[in-house]
């Protein structure tokens, strides 16, 4: 008998309690850092040294925390269900917890790419890239990031993927960042939706929700006991 397929969707919450700093939340990096400065194609050109310095300091950071008990229950999961995490974050916490399959929407930050061939992506040894670091085609690295204003090219794939769920979590994210905000609307007519964040969400709008008031390294795993329970 087939695995019931758990399609789990995440955002910065769940990353922000690793130690992870968020982008929109009140001492956010929005609130240190012009977006027009740091993630933009346009800034890129502007002053690739600030870019370049502003992911560095976010990959630095990443070398210095470690998964929650969030990231840890969705491993258990797998034991007794089909599990694929969509997620926004470019953090790499869930594969470090053991999580196998994970879709990365808004990019990867241990990850750089030539800017003459988006096709050509690299691990970055350490968490540093500096100017002059180059593909081998011979043109600057960027950080592999999806940045305001680009397309984000697995959205279609996350799209379909969420379709074919028999259950979908929602973790850490306010559902107001699109398109992926938009990923619950292709869910199943009769698939349940767990939404997990501790904040005022507005989920009225979401078909067969279930609004679970925690923070994720709480609600997971009570979630996740559950519903090893019900198979």
């Amino acid at each position: 008998m087939a695995k019931k397929k758990i399609v789990v969707l995440t955002g910065a919450g769940i990353s922000a309690e690793s130690g992870i700093s968020t982008f929109r939340d009140s001492g956010g990096l929005w609130e240190k850092y012009d977006i027009s400065e740091v993630a933009t194609y346009e800034a890129w050109l502007n002053n690739q040294e600030l870019v370049i310095d502003f992911y560095n300091q976010r990959r630095k950071q990443l070398y210095d925390v470690e998964p929650n008990a969030g990231h840890y229950a969705l491993v258990k999961l797998e034991d007794k269900y089909d599990v694929r995490i969509i997620t926004q974050n470019v953090d790499d916490l869930h594969e470090r917890a053991g999580s196998k399959n994970v879709m990365h929407l808004h990019g990867e930050l241990k990850k750089v790419r030539s800017t003459v061939d988006e096709d050509l992506v690299y691990e970055l040894d350490g968490w540093e890239l500096k100017i002059g670091d180059k593909c081998e085609k011979g043109s600057q690295l960027r950080p592999h990031i999806v940045w305001f204003g680009e397309p984000v090219p697995m959205i279609y794939e996350a799209a379909q993927l969420t379709s074919t769920a028999d259950l979908i979590l929602v973790i850490g994210t306010s559902l107001n960042v699109y398109p992926a905000a938009g990923l619950v609307g292709y869910a199943r007519q009769n698939a349940p939706i767990f939404v997990i964040d501790p904040g005022e969400l507005s989920v009225a709008h979401i078909p067969s929700v279930n609004f679970i008031c925690e923070k994720g390294s709480v609600g997971v795993p009570k979630l996740v006991e559950q519903l090893l329970k019900e198979t």
